[in-house]
């Protein structure tokens, strides 16, 4: 199935442009349990409905952006640059995907 997918530097595109990279998880603090990791690294909640997801514009602007999306209609409501967590400048460790800066296409 084929939508467009806005992306946040250079607008609507296709979305065989981008790589879905996953929900938005949080990551565990430090020394977590085997049980947090575990839960961290396999689990997902997988709604039906809407969900806030990593993308990668791969044959673009090849920036990362977090999108909302409806995951029974595919409807995008919104796409955004990764916000700083709070207190810092930049985006820090915790507001990158777990996957690798270039995911395989």
């Amino acid at each position: 199935m084929s939508f467009l997918l806005p992306c946040p530097n250079c607008g609507p595109r296709d979305v065989n442009e981008f790589a879905y990279q996953g929900e938005v998880t949080t990551r565990p603090k430090e020394s977590p349990t085997l049980r947090e990791l575990t839960s961290y690294l396999y689990f997902r909640r997988n709604v039906a409905g809407v969900q806030r997801e990593w993308w990668y514009h791969r044959h673009g602007c090849q920036a990362w952006f977090q999108a909302e999306r409806d995951t029974r209609t595919n409807e995008v409501l919104l796409t955004e640059l990764p916000r700083a967590p709070e207190g810092e400048g930049a985006p820090g460790a915790g507001a990158t995907p777990a996957v690798g800066e270039n995911p395989a296409v």
